[in-house]
């Protein structure tokens, strides 16, 4: 695996690599470039040079680009499934009927959306002047990404920059850099030299990324604690920071639903991706009613959930901190919680962890104010819909949440009341490119996906005549 900088693959210029380990099996499966000063250096020249072309083509030549690339990534979809598997360990047939199809249809969204920037009309503000506003592109963007989803986080950050006419210096998660790389080598042939590059490497790299002079702005898909220390670093030039970071989504389940029902769909939505997701259904909220019967359905479907196969329900976790991580927490666990059900690491190589599912949490246990980014779910009662929703909003991360009910009035007060960035009715985790992906409080500013996620990547210059 190598860089890829002016359109052209090339290791480190130290020549330095970083081992790169199979989550499915806890071995080293092959080693990626540990970039430094050197290749920031190059691959934010070669975008600075690109963007005086690229910025000044019509949009026309941006979509067929763009489109090109979609094909591009279907053409080659064992490729990327290889290179996807083997940094993650998810299960290839998920990656391929889950993960792909929706990453080719962002492309293709932002291909189309290349051509439908809106503007503003002219007009006359003072006497004897016209004011008219150009929607341009912000220049060189560096964008990071995280390791729970490779390939569609790039997708989202790169295609909506170049559609708005950016270039970009992508440095993917140093787990997980493989078929960011593929992308780069796939686009070349849709791309001028420069306009993508890939810079594989560690913080570090990433630390030289974001203070590079000519990046005028930076986005990241990441950790709480990555997103506060990359604002701060790009505030020293005033660069312009779009975040997508963690989450903490609450689940309220009203009496007026079928308790067993509803737990059946929602424990094929929490676990998927071994719940490595900052959407993915974490805290859940039970009218008292129905908390026991519902308690004991989920606990079941969750039981049922196979891990540790190439056909199973859910890979393993992507590394070992992270599994120790999930350990420490539920090693944590204050006395009045138990494990229902899973809580254990299981008994083979890989970084896999059985679904668990942990009850009699307090609002203020660690467990329920932090992200787990695993395979657990809390669970708590409520006694009515005001106290549902104080509980739902009372943590730090504001993504996503999502309301189980057949009373329509009662849905739309808490679609109202839930301060995230996106709700879901009677469903959740569906996303779709047309509607923005973002949050609110320490999930970060700034949407990825739809023509919300475009206009980041622009800015509006007043022009008077």
């Amino acid at each position: 695996m190598l860089n890829h900088i002016a359109g052209a693959d090339r290791p480190a210029a130290t020549g330095e690599t970083m081992e790169l380990i199979d989550p499915a099996t806890g071995r080293v499966h092959r080693h990626s470039p540990r970039s430094g000063r050197a290749d920031t250096d190059a691959a934010c020249a070669a975008a600075a040079a690109a963007y005086t072309h690229w910025s000044t083509t019509t949009p026309a030549v941006r979509q067929r680009a763009l489109l090109g690339i979609a094909d591009a990534i279907e053409e080659h979809a064992e490729a990327f499934a290889a290179a996807e598997t083997g940094d993650t360990g998810k299960p290839s047939h998920l990656f391929m009927t889950e993960e792909l199809p929706a990453i080719v249809d962002s492309v293709r969204f932002f291909a189309g959306a290349a051509r439908n920037l809106p503007g503003a009309a002219a007009g006359e503000y003072t006497e004897g002047r016209t004011s008219l506003l150009r929607r341009e592109p912000v220049g060189v963007c560096a964008q990071i990404t995280p390791w729970n989803y490779p390939l569609m986080m790039a997708v989202w950050k790169i295609a909506p920059a170049i559609a708005a006419g950016n270039t970009t210096v992508l440095k993917p998660a140093d787990t997980t850099p493989s078929s960011s790389a593929l992308l780069a080598r796939v686009t070349a042939e849709h791309l001028p030299p420069g306009v993508l590059n890939v810079v594989c490497g560690d913080r570090d790299t990433g630390r030289e990324l974001v203070a590079h002079r000519d990046v005028a702005l930076v986005a990241v898909t990441g950790s709480v604690r990555a997103g506060r220390q990359i604002a701060t670093a790009a505030a020293v030039d005033l660069k312009r920071v779009h975040l997508e970071l963690g989450g903490n989504a609450p689940v309220l389940v009203h009496d007026d639903v079928d308790a067993e029902a509803t737990a059946a769909a929602l424990a094929a939505v929490a676990y998927y991706n071994a719940g490595q997701d900052c959407t993915a259904p974490t805290r859940f909220l039970i009218h008292h009613r129905i908390h026991d019967v519902f308690l004991t359905a989920f606990a079941a479907e969750a039981a049922k959930l196979r891990t540790g196969a190439p056909d199973a329900d859910f890979g393993p976790l992507n590394n070992a901190a992270q599994l120790a991580s999930v350990q420490e927490l539920l090693g944590r666990l204050p006395g009045h919680a138990g494990i229902v059900t899973g809580g254990a690491r299981l008994a083979r190589p890989g970084f896999f962890h059985e679904p668990t599912v942990v009850a009699g949490v307090r609002q203020d246990d660690e467990i329920v104010q932090e992200e787990i980014f695993g395979p657990v779910v809390t669970v708590q009662s409520f006694a009515d819909e005001e106290e549902a929703l104080a509980l739902a909003d009372d943590v730090r991360h504001g993504l996503a949440a999502s309301v189980w009910t057949t009373d329509h009035d009662r849905a739309m007060r808490a679609t109202r009341a839930l301060r995230t960035g996106i709700v879901w009715v009677n469903t959740h985790g569906t996303t779709v490119s047309e509607m923005p992906h973002g949050g609110v409080g320490h999930s970060g500013y700034g949407s990825d996906l739809s023509m919300a996620g475009l206009l980041d990547y622009t800015q509006v210059k007043h022009v008077m005549l």
